[in-house]
């Protein structure tokens, strides 16, 4: 059969169609029932159920993995990379409290090879499905000429629901409020220009070099997934943050209560990505508080070790560019913050007390 002239210039549209094909088999683990129509349509459909809420807020958010995408080239590996981007999202809307409703992914590449992008909807579909959001669309472009061989890029688009008066905004933090820190699984997707540097020029590293510190190769430890916490934000929000429901108020004091009971205890999230602790706690800091973090307060993982010893990088600029172990932070009332934890490892998640809020600007400060 004589290839059409839009695949010799290296377009194969049967191809994508064939690929494509095997959608409605990866995604049906995604599904929610507010899902309309079917895969492959336009423009996906989600009929939200507003009887659920008073006043939802609808919160949305779009990203991308950066050059973490690069490990996965070399390393040929491309099951892990779908899980970091609709993670990554959760939990950007997660720090609003925010339930995910549904993701929409973008890949582009030079030229669609079947196994690849396969992996690569494999981790939407299981992350989305981990975080009971629903995948309902996407695109795929296929550009010759664009991107280096056997390269491509993603990013992915996400929405979920707040109610309005359960939403996090930091506006109730206060001086002598704690600062508590969810374990990360590694880089997650921030820092990798630096890492790669430091680990393949500097060191001289190959992506398949096993680093004994490690217990693993350079690759696969730079490849561990960017950690989802937005079912335990949603665990920990039902049942420390939960406003109660009671006829005995008026619609206006229950109003008042339902808000002030809603930051009596989780005031306030940061999702600590590009930016690390230095840029991303401030975002939800009053202007008159400061958040004071104690380093060496958290089992601190070993690739953060080598990268300092290894390094050369002033110890507040890896503060600002990498996550340093901690993937997401919590600021809630001092008198709740063991209750806090210990529900936090019944979940099966590591964290600790790591700061404290403190008078100040609305910055951090790293003792």
């Amino acid at each position: 059969m004589t290839q059409k002239a839009y695949a010799c210039a290296g377009v194969d549209i049967d191809l994508g169609n064939r690929v494509k094909s095997t959608l409605p088999r990866l995604l049906a683990a995604t599904q929610r029932p507010e899902v309309l129509g079917k895969v492959g349509g336009f423009g996906g459909l989600f009929a939200l159920d507003v009887r659920k809420y008073r006043q939802p807020v609808l919160v949305s958010s779009v990203d991308g993995v950066g050059t973490k995408l690069k490990i996965a080239f070399a390393m040929n590996r491309h099951d892990t990379i779908g899980q970091d981007l609709v993670n990554h999202c959760v939990n950007d809307i997660a720090v609003l409290g925010a339930e995910p409703l549904f993701f929409l992914d973008y890949l582009g590449t030079g030229k669609l090879e079947a196994r690849v992008f396969t992996e690569i909807i494999k981790g939407f579909a299981k992350a989305c499905a981990e975080n009971r959001c629903a995948l309902i669309g996407g695109e795929t472009a296929q550009m010759p000429g664009f991107y280096q061989s056997g390269e491509y890029d993603v990013s992915g688009t996400i929405v979920g629901v707040v109610e309005k008066s359960q939403m996090l905004d930091g506006s109730s933090i206060r001086a002598g409020d704690t600062v508590l820190g969810l374990a990360s699984s590694g880089l997650h997707t921030n820092g990798y220009s630096l890492a790669r540097k430091i680990f393949f020029e500097q060191m001289k590293l190959k992506p398949t070099s096993r680093v004994p510190e490690l217990g693993n190769t350079i690759g696969d430890e730079l490849l561990k997934v960017h950690r989802s916490y937005g079912p335990l934000i949603q665990k920990l929000l039902k049942k420390f943050n939960l406003a109660p429901k009671s006829g005995l108020f008026s619609t206006k004091a229950k109003k008042n209560r339902d808000r002030r009971d809603a930051c009596s205890t989780l005031k306030g999230l940061a999702h600590i990505t590009g930016g690390g602790f230095v840029d991303n706690i401030p975002r939800v800091l009053p202007k008159n508080c400061d958040v004071i973090i104690h380093r060496g307060s958290w089992d601190q993982l070993p690739i953060f070790h080598l990268i300092q010893s290894q390094g050369g990088v002033p110890e507040a600029e890896l503060y600002q560019v990498f996550n340093m172990g901690i993937g997401m932070t919590i600021i809630a009332a001092s008198e709740r913050a063991e209750e806090i934890l210990r529900f936090i490892s019944a979940q099966k998640q590591r964290a600790w007390v790591i700061g404290e809020v403190v008078n100040g600007r609305g910055e951090v400060r790293l003792e």
